[in-house]
């Protein structure tokens, strides 16, 4: 007896190209019964599954079960379920503010075109979004939105300096909401993203920085598995509550960390703090020279200012990681240089070099990792002790540590080639 049918996460680009691929999708608990099988839809190929299990709107885990002629067999994913830990219970009456929806997106109209069909089917009653146009080599996007969608509560922004940083400042400018939510266009948005960043900012006083998961939401190739592992962002199922008034003892980098804040893809600031704060750092982003790092800086700048960030996992996005070899060390690039550049920044800085120096051990030991990280048993593919796959993993392990030593020289030159500005 089939119980029901689930879709895929994300749409696919293709069959899969390795044993160990995950077809990846989210169920609630509440729907599963031990006697039914579930159908997956579009898992051709596919050996096994990854379902982020829900109660209701709150996350549980995940759970790996096996997939026999495109099913999952119903006892098997109950006891599965039942090792999860309970769901936990959430304050009612959450207040819902106005939200603004920053996507900043470049000649990719096809990613535009996915994401935001996404975000305007949210469950949400009041929001708006602003599309950012940067630098724009063609009229690809505008066109899109112009034919593909009629809708009111979208916005278009063309930005001509290129920059991350500076796309997400002009959409935090024209935004109206008292929340302003920032996305990448390569995700697919959970239908209740946005109620569940509002419910982040009931966790506890004076939050002004809400983030959320962001999981794979495609497991197809091995390099999209390698990425997955090391990735901290697309893990993480507990709250938690960042403030410089009560410093976790589990991260001896804190306020410094990386990672464990959340990333660009999946984030939401109020807007009247990011005002406060200048906005994003044009030093950083994608697009310049320091490729990288501008989420991370705002996260730290949010605490250092003495204010509260919450990680709240039920608001939740799916991304599409890498999935060609390429691709990845093009990513391990951007985020060395816009590592380094970072942490240039923070020890060029008067009031944050101390507090990063006597941290300085425990940042030496993260960095050397980067080169010494090999992937997880789930992605290796053969028996043998290395093959090409982690040959090439490891190749792009130290090229992405030569990219963070290379950060300090970066972040001058952009550094120098203009001011930070908020137009």
């Amino acid at each position: 007896m089939i119980d029901l049918e689930l879709a895929p996460a994300m749409p696919s680009n293709g069959r899969p190209d390795w044993p160990n691929a995950r077809w990846v999708g989210a169920l609630d608990s509440l729907s599963v019964s031990a006697h039914g099988d579930v159908k997956l839809a579009d898992s051709d190929g596919y050996l096994h599954a990854r379902l982020l299990i829900r109660e209701g709107s709150i996350l549980r885990g995940f759970v790996d079960v096996p997939v026999s002629e495109n099913m999952i067999d119903g006892a098997v994913l109950s006891q599965r379920i039942s090792e999860l830990p309970a769901a936990e219970t959430m304050p009612g009456n959450v207040r819902l503010p106005s939200f603004t929806i920053v996507v900043c997106t470049r000649d990719r109209p096809q990613y535009i075109r996915t994401a935001l069909a996404a975000i305007l089917r949210l469950d949400y009653p009041d929001f708006n979004v602003v599309i950012v146009d940067n630098a724009a080599s063609t009229r690809a996007t505008q066109d899109v939105l112009r034919n593909e969608f009629d809708d009111d509560r979208i916005i278009l922004v063309e930005e001509p300096i290129p920059g991350l940083a500076q796309a997400r400042n002009a959409g935090l400018l024209r935004a109206t909401g008292e929340i302003v939510a920032f996305t990448d266009d390569d995700v697919v948005v959970d239908s209740l993203w946005l109620r569940e960043l509002a419910a982040g900012y009931a966790r506890a006083d004076n939050v002004d920085c809400v983030s959320g998961l962001v999981p794979s939401g495609e497991l197809r190739t091995r390099v999209q598995g390698y990425f997955d592992d090391r990735v901290t962002w697309s893990k993480i199922i507990e709250p938690r509550v960042y403030s410089l008034s009560t410093p976790p003892a589990s991260l001896p980098m804190f306020p410094f960390c990386v990672g464990d804040y959340g990333t660009g893809a999946n984030f939401s600031v109020r807007r009247s703090a990011a005002l406060a704060l200048k906005g994003f750092d044009t030093a950083f982003g994608v697009g310049t020279r320091t490729g990288g790092g501008e989420d991370l800086d705002m996260f730290v700048r949010i605490i250092l200012d003495g204010r509260t960030l919450v990680l709240h996992p039920s608001a939740l996005v799916w991304h599409r990681h890498r999935d060609e070899m390429d691709e990845l060390k093009k990513q391990a690039k951007g985020y060395g240089n816009g590592l380094g550049s970072w942490l240039t920044k923070i020890l060029t800085h008067p009031r944050t070099f101390g507090i990063a120096f006597v941290r300085s051990p425990h940042a030496l030991k993260q960095l050397v990792s980067i080169a010494w990280r090999k992937p997880e048993v789930s992605v290796v593919q053969s028996d043998a002790p290395s093959d090409e796959f982690d040959r090439a993993i490891a190749r792009v392990g130290w090229y992405e540590l030569a990219s963070v030593a290379k950060g300090p020289w970066l972040y001058f030159r952009q550094r120098l080639a203009g001011e930070r500005t908020m137009r």
